[in-house]
């Protein structure tokens, strides 16, 4: 999708701070962070919300969790834990409308 900000900064149109990258997935630091650890984890796949996923994209889904759990243990050492959010639509805090995963961790998180 063209105007897409997430499309954008995967297809290498706009830098990030990259944490990691594979064929299908990008993981990068949030530029507002809300833990000392925030890194989002986007699919080069346009997909705007988890509310539009079909069964289609249920293999997409499960690898994307996959690579979270890699990120945050391999790439990121947040060994202590971590906290994994999808913002689903504007009403569930989404800002983006592509599909991302968003890792926070480094401090122990509050409810």
């Amino acid at each position: 999708m063209s105007d897409c900000l997430f499309c954008k900064i995967a297809a290498g149109e706009i830098p990030c701070n990259k944490v990691y990258e594979d064929e299908d997935f990008l993981a990068f630091h949030d530029i507002h962070p809300k833990a000392p650890t925030h890194v989002l984890v986007i699919p080069k796949f346009h997909l705007e919300t988890l509310a539009d996923a079909t069964e289609q994209d249920t293999a997409l889904l499960g690898l994307m969790l996959d690579r979270v759990r890699h990120i945050a243990d391999a790439e990121l050492h947040l060994d202590a834990g971590y906290r994994v959010v999808i913002n689903v639509r504007e009403g569930g805090g989404q800002e983006v409308f592509h599909i991302h995963v968003h890792i926070l961790g480094g401090k122990k998180l509050p409810f």
